[in-house]
């Protein structure tokens, strides 16, 4: 199984029946699962995206909406819980405009889950930890 690294970006091979919530980046040596969201750029996002065989479920923000705010501890409680499952990451739109765009991000909150690079379900509107777990369980294998 091939995980990018949360830090440097390595793509790193773990092989099958290997501990993940233990594994370490073969460069840097950070945790592969830091069991919180990750910030995800255009410098690392197409990793993340197209490299990790692990399915990766992103949720769209900005600073100034008050859903965005209120669902930000929430969705680090669910990364706790869906990692090494499945990685958590957060696209601040304000910031990541030309990254938010191909997404056709209408409203925030928005979270979209993708598998094999492919984006596998969307949903919009504020959650709590246990509706975020119970969503990226129906859509994920």
């Amino acid at each position: 199984m091939h995980i990018t690294c949360p830090k440097c970006t390595a793509i790193n091979r773990i092989p099958a029946g290997k501990n993940l919530v233990a594994g370490k980046c073969g460069k840097c040596q950070a945790l592969l699962f830091g069991k919180k969201p990750i910030t995800l750029t255009m410098s690392n996002f197409q990793k993340h995206l197209t490299r990790s065989e692990v399915p990766l479920l992103v949720d769209f923000w900005a600073p100034w909406c008050g859903p965005c705010k209120s669902m930000a501890p929430e969705f680090e409680k669910a990364a706790a819980q869906l990692e090494p499952r499945i990685v958590l990451g957060k696209i601040d739109t304000e910031a990541q405009q030309s990254l938010a765009a191909p997404f056709a991000i209408r409203s925030i909150p928005t979270m979209v889950l993708f598998q094999h690079g492919k984006e596998k379900a969307r949903t919009s509107g504020a959650m709590t930890a246990v509706q975020i777990i119970q969503w990226a369980n129906t859509h994920t294998n």
